[in-house]
């Protein structure tokens, strides 16, 4: 009897991160829910995808912010994914300017990075409870170890989702789920190039849909990459603020008058 293809839902597939974690999922077999916002790159990205050996491929562009069309689709599921990577996110009002973020712009951002996933996690985690098996995967980023001046609501949704995903580690771990909660640097894409001061240790998306993919079939509660990188915005968290702050706009990454 063969053995049934794996089902991996991603959201944001049509980012850098997205989309390369679905060409090696699809590389593998894999059947594969494809969740995007640009339709031309979502249907290109679908048709490579099929040609890699996906087992098969579904597209699908709910308003992932509107709660009953979420609720819909999620429902109408035919079956429960084994691994729902929940990668859409977006940075919106990067600025250098110590004038607060515009509030339509940080409620978008509070929307889709942290909201978002907070409801996807209600509607598939029963299912994935009762069935006793599944992972989520939730994006953060190294930004989510200190608040940017630059990028304030960016910071704390990513902090936001982190800290969500630690806590539902905790909570589905006893009934055979994994979570893994996932913290990049920077990986070229619009997003990181659009964000201003120095990109060190930046990394092509295939390299990070690798070490991605790697802490995902481990079950790892966390991956953070590139190390140093990690390990000098880790510092920013346990030194005192006010060094911190420091380094920051030394880094390029403060505001002004």
């Amino acid at each position: 009897m063969a053995t049934p293809r794996r089902l991996i839902l991603i959201t944001g597939a049509t980012g850098a991160i997205g989309g390369a974690l679905a060409r090696r999922y699809a590389a593998e077999g894999a059947a594969l829910i494809l969740h995007g916002r640009q339709t031309d790159v979502l249907d290109q990205l679908a048709d490579h995808c099929t040609q890699l050996g996906a087992g098969s491929v579904v597209c699908d562009q709910t308003d992932l912010t509107d709660d009953t069309q979420l609720r819909q689709w999620l429902d109408a599921l035919e079956h429960c994914p084994d691994v729902a990577i929940l990668s859409a996110g977006m940075n919106l009002g990067v600025t250098h300017s110590t004038q607060l973020e515009a509030e339509h712009q940080a409620r978008q951002l509070f929307d889709i990075n942290l909201w978002v996933p907070m409801q996807m996690t209600r509607l598939l985690a029963p299912r994935m409870q009762a069935r006793g098996s599944g992972q989520l995967v939730y994006l953060s980023s190294l930004a989510a170890w200190f608040g940017l001046p630059v990028t304030p609501s960016y910071s704390a949704s990513k902090a936001g989702i982190k800290a969500w995903g630690e806590s539902m580690r905790g909570i589905l771990a006893p009934h055979g789920v994994g979570v893994s909660v996932i913290m990049p640097g920077y990986v070229d894409s619009a997003m990181a190039r659009a964000m201003p001061g120095p990109k060190p240790f930046q990394w092509i998306p295939e390299r990070a849909a690798a070490t991605i993919h790697n802490a995902i079939e481990h079950n790892r509660a966390r991956c953070s990459f590139p190390f140093p990188l990690n390990f000098g915005s880790w510092w920013l968290a346990v030194l005192p603020a006010a060094i911190s702050q420091r380094l920051v706009a030394w880094c390029g990454y403060g505001v002004r008058k």
